[in-house]
């Protein structure tokens, strides 16, 4: 595999900020952050003013800004964990690699500190082969190829636009997992990569990914808001719901999809006892969720991100919208997110 070029023109990174002073959080980062642009997002309901130390190329963005860029009714798209996606929304470069506040940098099994700006802009620009499994693993990495029996004319990939990377210590588990295991946790570091399959489904954790903002940036959405939605990991349920968009809009496109390094150290933060009962609604709407998404076929007219999400809107309001309010909500938000997305991009080309 031919070495990989990034330019720190075409990535910015956006971090989350759910707490003030991120002066600890950026010093850890600061071999690998330093080297790129940061879009500091603020959880509109923090108050306090953010001490972020010097070194850093960084904009950062506060309630008021989301206020100026959207409508009132809309801003409240961004709050809490969604406050990351105006981020998304007013990046101006190719790749976006996205993290939170709580997360330090991990190490392999040689003790050496992870890039996971390399490593996860390396899997968007090498191909992803989600129509055909390879067994061994991602071809395209140093040391791996195409295993025997493995189509020829379907070696060359198609394009990878979504990067999910792990989390080691405090793995992605649910309420419920968590509270009947509080002591385990991932400590397994596999040094891999996998394109997800084409019609497989995934539940994504809007922690550590990186997406191609050009391409699929419009199907990477703040839209599903529960109705006892809190502050903690556990008690949100936007990203999954994201998850399932925009796999949905990749396999309908023929893009990819990977899974696997790199990771992050995840840090503790919240109680999962105390989230169970905020996060169960969403655990039993999962269960009609995949159906659902499982049968939903896109029409051959949508041949951008952007349609994909419009028509998507239209057949969940249709199909679920009339038994869960909240599915409604978030076939709204879908329709209102492609409109503010095309209307700040319009502004960033006048």
């Amino acid at each position: 595999m031919s070495q990989v070029t990034i330019h720190r023109n075409e990535v910015d990174i956006v971090i989350a900020a759910f707490r003030s002073d991120l002066t600890s959080f950026l010093e850890e980062w600061r071999p690998i952050f330093s080297r790129f642009h940061l879009i500091i997002v603020q959880d509109p309901d923090l108050k306090e003013e953010l001490k972020i130390p010097k070194g850093f190329d960084f904009d950062a963005y506060t309630k008021s800004d989301i206020d100026k860029l959207v409508s009132p009714s809309n801003a409240s798209m961004f709050s809490g964990y969604a406050c990351r996606y105006f981020g998304y929304l007013i990046s101006k470069r190719k790749y976006i690699v996205s993290i939170d506040d709580d997360c330090s940098p991990a190490k392999d099994n040689n003790g050496e500190v992870l890039d996971i700006v390399t490593q996860h802009i390396t899997n968007l620009k090498t191909p992803a082969t989600p129509l055909f499994f390879n067994t061994l693993y991602d071809p395209y990495r140093k040391g791996s190829d195409f295993v025997r029996g493995y189509p020829f004319s379907l070696r060359s990939g198609v394009p990878c636009v979504l990067s999910c990377g792990l989390w080691l210590n405090l793995a992605d588990f649910d309420a419920p997992t968590q509270s009947l295991k509080p002591e385990l946790r991932n400590s397994r570091y596999v040094d891999a990569v996998l394109t997800v399959p084409k019609n497989s489904l995934m539940p994504m954790s809007g922690i550590n990914i990186a997406f191609d903002r050009e391409v699929v940036g419009p199907a990477i959405l703040p839209a599903l808001k529960l109705a006892k939605e809190g502050k903690f990991r556990w008690e949100t349920m936007e990203d999954v719901w994201c998850g399932l968009v925009v796999k949905v809009v990749c396999d309908h496109l023929q893009l990819g999809v990977k899974t696997g390094i790199p990771y992050v150290w995840r840090n503790e933060r919240g109680s999962a006892i105390d989230s169970l009962k905020k996060e169960w609604e969403g655990v039993k709407l999962m269960e009609e969720l995949i159906p659902f998404f499982q049968t939903l076929k896109l029409s051959q007219e949508a041949v951008t991100a952007e349609a994909c999400v419009m028509e998507m809107a239209v057949a969940i309001k249709k199909g679920m919208g009339s038994s869960h309010p909240e599915l409604a909500n978030a076939a709204g938000n879908m329709v209102e997110w492609v409109k503010i997305w095309k209307e700040v991009k319009s502004r960033v080309l006048v």
